[in-house]
């Protein structure tokens, strides 16, 4: 189906306009194409891990190598940022060092905050952007 260049009205491929009389012809607008573009999925995959688990799955997405880069990027930050998180309140219970923790949390947080909003600007601009060690893990598991 298109619609009247006109006035919008949706009319079949090759009619003219009821309303209008405006050919489907040389001013017809064909509708967008559904569906998410990959520098879309890519930062959507940051959002949580849920939309990156999402996306390895379902089968337009898990054939593309930069949706599925940043898919696996977005999980193995996760994981990297829950093991660094683990090992802070693990730190912050031994005696002389639990008040080192507490000025480092916020600092630590704020930076994990960059880095994540680093990645989701990277990937809407089409990049791959990759972290040291798990952009190139990511890089291995999107190759294959």
């Amino acid at each position: 189906m298109a619609f009247c260049a006109s006035c919008g009205t949706q009319i079949a491929d090759g009619s003219t306009c009821p309303k209008c009389a405006g050919g489907a012809g040389q001013g017809a607008i064909a509708p967008a194409a559904a569906g998410l573009t990959d520098n879309v999925a890519g930062a959507l995959a940051y959002v949580t891990i849920i939309p990156a688990i999402v996306f390895l799955v379902l089968e337009p997405f898990n054939r593309k190598r930069f949706v599925r880069f940043h898919a696996f990027q977005s999980i193995f930050f996760m994981i990297a940022w829950i093991v660094l998180e683990i090992g802070l309140a693990f730190i912050g219970h031994i005696p002389f060092l639990g008040w080192a923790t507490l000025l480092l949390w916020p600092l630590i947080g704020l930076v994990g905050f960059v880095i994540w909003l680093i990645l989701v600007l990277k990937a809407y601009q089409g990049q791959m952007f990759k972290l040291p060690v798990i952009g190139d893990m990511a890089e291995q598991q999107a190759g294959s």
